[in-house]
This record gives C-alpha cells, structure tokens and sequence, in this order.
C-alpha cells in the first residue's frame, strides 16, 4: 500500500507554477490535506513590477482557492514551513539564485513542475522559452540538486490520432506519424536544434538577434508563428504547444539518471469537488466553447460521436499528489494519462446539446435588444431559434462564405436606406446607424469565433481521442484507507449531465466570464 503522508513526510517539495489554474489547486490541496511536509518551496517569476513575493501573495494566496485554507492553517505555518523564492524557469538554474541553490542540495528531494506555456500557436521561440529551454533548465535543477522530477504535461502530445491512445509508448523518439518501434527517423535534440536555428535566421533577417518578444516587428512574429504551426504539422503535432510539449517531455526521457514521471492530464476543467464544486480560471480551457454555445451558436464544426476529453482539475491536482507520492518511494511508471473517456465517455454530441439547451430554456434568443438589431441578425443570416447543426470542414467553408455574403448584402442594403431617405430622413438616421454599428459588431465577433473554433477543429473535429488511463487507476488502489478519504481518481463517478451544467456553466459564467467579456462575450 501506498501512505502519501508518509512519503511526504520530512520532505522538502520545490513548486513551480504555482499561480496557474492547476498550480493553485495543487497547491491547495498539497497545504490542505498533507502539509506535513517539512518545507516546501515555491518558485515565482516577478512581473508586473510585483516581486516575487507580492506576486504569490496576490495572485494565490489571495485567490478563492486558497483564502480559506490561508486563514485556517495561520501566519505562523506559512512563516515555518514555506518559502517564496523569485525564478524564472526560462532562466538557468530556473532563475533560482546560485548561493540559495548550493542550500536546497540534498536537502529538495522532488521538484513538481507545473508551469509552461498553454497557447496553442504562439511565435515558436515563446513556446520555446517555457516548455523547451524550460525543461532543459528545471532538468539541470533537478540534477544540481540530486532531486526527482513530476512534470505536468499533456495527453495531446499524442498529436493525430483516431482511437485509443496507450500510456505505453516510448516517450523517447515518438513523433505522432511515426510508422513503428523501428522507425527511429526523430531525434528531439536534432529537431530543437533545427529549430533554434531557424529562430535565430528569422531574428537575423529582421536585424535583430535577441528573443525580446514586445520589441519585435510584427511580421517577424507572425513568421515566427508560422514556423512554429509548420514544424509541429510536418511531424503530425496538431498545434506549437503540443509540438514543444513533447520536446519537453523527451529531454526528460533523456536525462540519464534522473527520476521522473509525467502527468498527461487532458483537457483540465472546472473542480468536481474540492475546493469547491465549478473552480475555474482562465479562458484557455472549453470555456470559450461553454460561453458561445450559451450565446446561440447552431454551426458547430465538430464531430459529433468524437469523445470530449474532459478532467476535472482536482481530480488532476489528485493524481499529481498521489504519483509524487509513488515518485518519492521510486515505485512511480514513467507516464501517467489522465482522461475520463477509457471509462465514462461523453461525445462532443452531447456536451453541445446539454449547452444548447440550457441556453434555450433560458430564452436568451428572445432578448435580444431593439428591432433593428434582430432585424440585422435575420438579414445577416443569424437564425438563433435554429436547431444546432454538426459541420464537415467543406461545409464550415460554406456557411462562412454564405454569412459573409449575407452580410455584404445587408451592409448595400443599410447604405441605399441611407441614401433613399436623404434630407427628409434625417430623424430616422440614427436608427440606420444601429443598424450599420450592429452589423460590424456581428461581422467582428462571427470572425473571432471562426478565429477561437478553428483553434479547437483538432479536438473536437480532426481527430478522436480515447486516452488510456490505466497507470494513475491502479497507482490510486494502492492507497491506503486514510488516503482515499483524502484523494480520489473516479471519473466513472462523474454524472456528465449534472457537471457540464452546475459545475462547468456554473463555474465559467461566475469565474471566467467577468474576466474575459470583451474578448468572448458574445450576444445574438
């Protein structure tokens, strides 16, 4: 049996990561529910003219993850048992001072990373800089300090795929179109030093030869991005984020004598329970898929049987625990997936119907502003009482093609009103202008949703993936009694329904929605 208290027991964690969606409730549950630790370390990057400390004490301490357990637990636990220090994990020796590290040596025995960059295309040498050179400097870390290693990662490095995705394949040397175990055509070290050096050509030519993203020219960005976009499609990654994710992951695999396991989680959603029912943050999980099924979108470029999926972030924070725990006594495997779908599968189908019908029931198509205004949406082609509709990717061409007309013809429509009514209209001008400023704002948020759909086509229509999860079920039944009361892994408990519409809906609209209405908050 597996004791986690006992494993952590005297133990020094180093954290990094930690004001991340999933860090924070890592975190949480680490201070919760095990904070017999003897130290635990956490690292923080300084910004926005915040250091370190300040930082942490904003961005997490404060949080509502935390804030309850802040005041239980008192100022003099944290004051004895934990320590911020100011990093950088782009940096060597992540940033940490080089006379603070010579007194973590021998003394750190894990290091947990959770920290990286989650944009799907960014310029390359960004994502570079958190989850390449990222992992090149926590591994140095981890060997300075003769420290394990628990590095979060991702089920998608698995890149295109159809079907069941096995924890068994060899971290070292997959790229996703390889053709077999013989196949040894991708050396991770030779593809990163391609590409450093591609980085470094593209830099050069615009006169520049350092990495400073909010100094660079435009187009040298966008190059960058397309760089990126074309290294990960030409190996079968889906998008720059898992491309450099599994680059990542195989520097590990390839460290000689270092300790480790990764956590593949999926996509990371809302708390089932802890630490509360519907925590999340953050607009880079479905959130956006939740808010704009809310808002009435009927065309989904989605495949409709395809799996979503979807882990529930304390269930992740859980798994995360108990293989440190495993990690810490050596008896960890080296990938651990977290889905739900090998056990308690829900289609995309499904998830876009529980969406749409609490939009219906809420009648948000029937509030839908002045006339003119539902006068605009109905020439433009925007028919909110629609029944939703499941789109091939020639069909998602189509409809753009035809709402763009619609919306052409409407904007010739508004301006010969305009003109007809002249002089002797003027009092009823005003009302043309809603209807013009109406029809731009429906032309610019149908591009942004095209724009964030598309970001999604490889999980939701390209591609179905059923993630095998078999590692972290039989590492949970060898807890002991009083750590299953503590720590659970049960997606096949979760009552799908019930989730998408209290915990998921429910936890976006109060979390996420205030945070980002002016990027995605759309209206019919």
């Amino acid at each position: 049996m597996t004791s986690v208290r006992e494993s952590f027991q005297d133990q020094e964690i180093l954290l990094l990561g930690s004001n991340g969606f999933l860090g924070k409730v890592l975190l949480a549950m680490l201070l919760d529910r095990f904070p017999h630790f003897k130290r635990l370390h956490v690292v923080v990057r300084p910004s926005g003219g915040l250091s370190a400390r300040e930082r942490f004490d904003r961005e997490t301490l404060a949080s509502p993850v935390l804030k309850a357990i802040v005041s239980r637990l008192g100022p003099d636990f944290f004051a004895s048992r934990m320590a911020i220090w100011p990093g950088d994990i782009s940096q060597p020796n992540c940033g940490i001072a080089s006379e603070i590290l010579d007194g973590f040596v021998r003394r750190v025995g894990l290091v947990i990373n959770c920290a990286g960059k989650v944009d799907f295309f960014p310029p390359v040498d960004e994502s570079f800089q958190s989850n390449v050179d990222g992992i090149e400097n926590v591994v140095e870390l981890c060997v300075r300090l003769g420290a394990k290693l628990l590095h979060v990662s991702t089920c998608y490095v698995c890149g295109e795929a159809d079907g069941l995705i096995e924890e068994s394949e060899p971290v070292l040397g997959f790229y996703p179109h390889r053709r077999g175990p013989e196949d040894d055509s991708f050396d991770a070290r030779e593809e990163i030093s391609h590409t450093r050096a591609l980085i470094r050509e593209i830099r050069e030519s615009g006169g520049r030869a350092g990495s400073d993203a909010a100094r660079r020219p435009r187009e040298e960005g966008q190059r960058l991005a397309a760089l990126g976009k074309h290294r990960a499609a030409n190996w079968g990654w889906v998008n720059t984020y898992t491309y450099s994710k599994s680059l990542g992951e195989q520097i590990i695999a390839s460290t000689a004598g270092l300790p480790y396991a990764v956590v593949r989680p999926a996509i990371v959603e809302s708390a089932w329970r802890f630490p509360f029912p519907g925590w999340i943050e953050g607009g880079r999980t479905a959130a956006p898929l939740v808010l704009m099924a809310l808002d009435g979108l009927k065309d989904w470029p989605a495949r409709e049987d395809a799996p979503l999926e979807v882990v529930p972030v304390d269930m992740v924070a859980s798994a995360i625990v108990i293989v440190a725990a495993l990690l810490m006594q050596g008896r960890q495997q080296p990938v651990y997936q977290l889905g739900s779908a090998d056990r308690n599968p829900i289609e995309v189908g499904e998830v876009i119907r529980i969406l749409d019908g609490v939009a219906r029931r809420r009648g948000r198509s029937r509030r839908n502003g002045s006339l003119g205004a539902g006068l605009v949406r109905w020439a433009a082609g925007r028919r909110s009482w629609a029944r939703i509709r499941f789109m091939t990717v020639a069909e998602v061409k189509e409809r753009r093609d035809r709402f763009n007309r619609s919306v052409e013809r409407t904007g010739r429509w508004i301006g010969r009103m305009n003109g007809f009514m002249g002089d002797a209209g003027s009092r009823r001008r005003p009302w043309l202008e809603r209807c013009a400023a109406e029809l731009r704002k429906l032309e610019l948020q149908a591009k942004f949703r095209e724009q964030t759909l598309d970001q999604y086509l490889p999980f939701v229509l390209h591609n179905r993936y059923v993630f095998e999860s078999e590692n972290i079920r039989a590492a949970f039944a060898t807890l002991d009694e009083e750590d299953r009361k503590l720590l659970y892994w049960a997606p096949e408990e979760i009552d799908w329904n019930r989730y998408w519409i209290e915990n998921q809906i429910g936890g976006v609209e109060k979390w996420v929605q205030p945070q980002v209405a002016a990027a995605w908050k759309f209206q019919i």
